[in-house]
Formats: C-alpha cells, sequence, structure tokens
C-alpha cells in the first residue's frame, strides 16, 4: 500500500502535523484542481473533494485557496467516497503568479514541488526574456529550476549549441536538458533527474511539447496532444492543473500553457535571478542608488565598460519596476479588501443581534 512519503509528505510537513490535526480528520495531498472543483490523494485512492463552509468563511485572498501539490486535512464521508477540506498545511514552495489581464492579484499554480522544468521550444518559442521571467518566478517560491529545451531536431547542432550557451551566459542554473520526441535525444538523461518520492512541475507556453514529455515518461500516449498549427508549433490541450503519478514513484504537475508571466511580489526572487546585479549595486555611492542616472553607480558603470550586458540590465530594469508597481497595487488592494471583510462581519453580526 502507498505511504503518505510517497506522495512527497516529508518531515517538513510532520511539524505542522499537531497544529492542523483533528480527531476524525485524515490527511492527502490536492491532486487536481478544475474551476472549483477538486481531486485528493491518499494512500488508497484519488477523491473528489470540496470545501468545508467555515474554511470559506476564513479565507481573506484566492492564495488561502488549496491549489495542486497543497496538502489538506479532509474529512471523509459516504464510505469514503468523498472528502470534505477542512484545512490546508503550509506549502514549503510554490509557484505563482499576477493573475491574468488588470486583476492585480496572485494565482497560484502549484505547491510543494522540488523542480520546477520550465519547457521551451528550440523553434519559434525561445526567448529569453520569457525564461528570465519563469526563473523569478521559481526563485521567488523556493523552487529549484531546470531548463527544458524540446524539439531539439528542428534546429541544426550548431543552432542548439548557441541557445544552450546563451542561457548558462545569461542565467544561473545547474541544468539544461535539450530533448528530441523525434530522435529520443536526451529523455535518458532527463529521467536520471526523476526521483521517488519527489514534485516536479512543467512550466511553459502552450505548444512546446509539455504533454507530450509526460506521455513519453509515462509511457503511452495517455493525453491528448493536438496537430501543430501553421507557425509549426504544437496548440495548446492541457485544460487543468493536476499531479501526475510516475511508474518509477515521482510526481509530475503538468499546467495549461501560459500566455502571460506576470510578476507580483517577487522583489526576492529578481534579486535570486539577478545576483550579480545585485553584488554590482553593494558598490553604487548611494545605498537607495535607481542605477538609472545617479554618480558613481555601479550596475551603469558596469554596462558601460561592457561587463553587464545591455539586455541583462534593461531585463532587471524592468521585472524590477513591475515587481514593485504590482506590489504597491496589491497592498492597497488588501487594505481595501479587509475593509470590506470587516464591514460585512460587522453588518452579519447586527443583523444577528
Amino acid at each position: 500500500m502507498m505511504k503518505l512519503k510517497d506522495l512527497g509528505f516529508d518531515q517538513w510537513f510532520e511539524t505542522h502535523f499537531d497544529a492542523l490535526h483533528q480527531d476524525g480528520h485524515g490527511i492527502a495531498r490536492v491532486s487536481a484542481v478544475d474551476r472549483g472543483s477538486y481531486l485528493i490523494k491518499n494512500e488508497l485512492r484519488e477523491i473528489p473533494a470540496e470545501l468545508a463552509g467555515k474554511f470559506q468563511f476564513r479565507i481573506e485572498s484566492s492564495v488561502d485557496l488549496p491549489c495542486v501539490g497543497d496538502w489538506v486535512t479532509v474529512q471523509y464521508h459516504n464510505d469514503d467516497t468523498e472528502a470534505i477540506i477542512h484545512g490546508v498545511f503550509p506549502r514549503k514552495s510554490f509557484l505563482r503568479r499576477k493573475c491574468a489581464g488588470e486583476n492585480v492579484d496572485f494565482q497560484m499554480i502549484a505547491a510543494n514541488i522540488d523542480i520546477a522544468f520550465i519547457v521551451q521550444s528550440c523553434h519559434f518559442d525561445f526567448n529569453m526574456k520569457r525564461l528570465e521571467r519563469y526563473l523569478v518566478m521559481a526563485a521567488d517560491g523556493h523552487v529549484e529550476p531546470i531548463v527544458i529545451l524540446t524539439k531539439s531536431d528542428l534546429i541544426s547542432h550548431s543552432e542548439l549549441e548557441q541557445k544552450l550557451a546563451a542561457i548558462k551566459q545569461t542565467v544561473a542554473i545547474s541544468k539544461v536538458f535539450a530533448l528530441s520526441n523525434i530522435t529520443g535525444s536526451g529523455f535518458d538523461e532527463f529521467q536520471q533527474v526523476l526521483i521517488p518520492g519527489k514534485t516536479y512541475c512543467l512550466l511553459g507556453s502552450s505548444g512546446v511539447g509539455k504533454t507530450t514529455i509526460i506521455n513519453r515518461l509515462i509511457g503511452q500516449n495517455t493525453f491528448n496532444t493536438n496537430a501543430v498549427s501553421g507557425t509549426g508549433e504544437g496548440t495548446h490541450t492541457t485544460a487543468r492543473r493536476q499531479l501526475i503519478f510516475l511508474n518509477q514513484g515521482s510526481m509530475l504537475i503538468d499546467t495549461p500553457g501560459m500566455r502571460e508571466v506576470g510578476l507580483l511580489g517577487v522583489s526576492e526572487g529578481v534579486k535570486q535571478g539577478f545576483e550579480y546585479i545585485i553584488e554590482l549595486s553593494e558598490k553604487c555611492r548611494y545605498t537607495n542608488c535607481s542605477h538609472t542616472q545617479e554618480p558613481d553607480c555601479a550596475v551603469l558603470s558596469a554596462v558601460t565598460n561592457g561587463e553587464l550586458s545591455k539586455e541583462r540590465y534593461s531585463s532587471y530594469m524592468k521585472l524590477k519596476k513591475e515587481s514593485d508597481y504590482h506590489e504597491m497595487s496589491y497592498v492597497d488592494k488588501r487594505k481595501k479588501d479587509r475593509a470590506f471583510g470587516r464591514f460585512i462581519k460587522s453588518a452579519k453580526k447586527q443583523m444577528k443581534d
């Protein structure tokens, strides 16, 4: 029989067990989320679940809702075929982004991930600036990133080497894999990264081959892949976030393709993603240097003398400005949300009186 540790419930989560545990409640992991409905996985099976009323009442933000990969406390009903979610364990790691569009709020992607596979196609999708955004997202959530370049058979060996060199020179990352579903190149090395009991997540745009990777790891075409579009890229297939259990005992979270990778509240992630620039900034004359026009700015000097590329400097300034702007808007939004929440609770109390 499968045990909770096989699903990733390690010592870190055990330390939070006493604070959340209630008599008659079990522990499970959220394996799928789709439009407010949930699937949870325990030692025996996957079970549909819904949120307890009291739990929904306590929620102040969408971030507090369970997401794929979360550990939750549950109460079973109907001969253990249905469950009610009563609480969510603290998250050891997470992936989140700014909600698409004008809404200044977080959208949770997945939780409790050990490694995020950032997938880009060697063909039309390769984009260093988008890659930097994913890396900042991973750093912000304390997730180790690994880059995967798919469809390596569509470009020449020299073009592939140029892309690999560009990644390694621009960003601080330990591993990059180049895969081809046609030739099978790179898959044996890639599979060696997968460790039983560990959780991995696939991130990337639509059509870069995430579903094809899953099917190859499973060994069968369990998940649908669509025909390539007129641009030569695949079209969007995955419709929901779900936790997939691989034969070798590891777990893989598949996610729908992202058209936008908006960043919100990722100041620490930006610092980790641009460590060289942060080190340079410590040599600036002013501690609050904006790195735009101040005299004796070490960052601007590095750009001028060629130690720091203009592209890398531009990316850092853009991501920092975007994160800071959205973070201020989010703080203001949360203040208004809390004030409205207090008003609603007060009104309900008056109605009871």
